[in-house]
């Protein structure tokens, strides 16, 4: 039991800090997964890979963790580590603000493959394994939240106020 923890701990606490973006909620959630898939682990298919089960059983205790608190997370903690000038801090806060708010307003299924795939890294086999779908579908999942992101931050003006930060930079 041990060994298990140690070995993919980081994989599934960084899955359910990305997802929450709280450390102590996800320092829970992250405990709770391993307890239930010990519990749980006679009727994992050994034909499947173990992480990607171990990791839909985390994202599923997360989702059930955002769906009760009905609050988004936030990217300050990753914005703060990008920039230690304030102005910029105060930009990166603001365009990490509208992109959040972009991805409320996805469907679910859409900003669920997104962040498997640009936060948590995740391969599109490993995204489909653990979303439980189609390859296929992941694929156009996230491509299709892609698509949205970016119309939306247009929409919002938000890319245009990206451009001209980067050519004063």
């Amino acid at each position: 039991m041990v060994e298990l923890v140690e070995t993919f701990r980081g994989q599934v606490f960084g899955l359910c800090y990305r997802m929450l973006r709280h450390r102590q909620d996800a320092e829970d959630v992250a405990q709770e997964s391993f307890v239930r898939a010990l519990r749980s682990l006679k009727s994992w298919d050994q034909k499947r890979e173990f992480l990607p089960w171990l990791l839909a059983i985390a994202a599923n205790r997360c989702r059930t963790l955002l769906a009760t608190r009905m609050r988004q997370p936030t990217m300050t903690s990753l914005i703060e580590q990008l920039s230690d000038n304030a102005l910029e801090v105060a930009e990166a806060q603001n365009l990490a603000e509208e992109v959040e708010l972009a991805l409320t307003a996805l469907r679910p299924e859409y900003r669920e493959a997104f962040r498997l795939f640009h936060q948590a890294e995740l391969s599109y086999v490993e995204i489909a394994e653990t979303m439980n779908c189609p390859l296929g579908t992941v694929k156009t999942w996230v491509h299709r939240a892609r698509r949205e992101l970016v119309s939306m931050l247009k929409h919002r003006g938000v890319l245009q106020e990206l451009r001209h930060a980067v050519r004063r930079v």
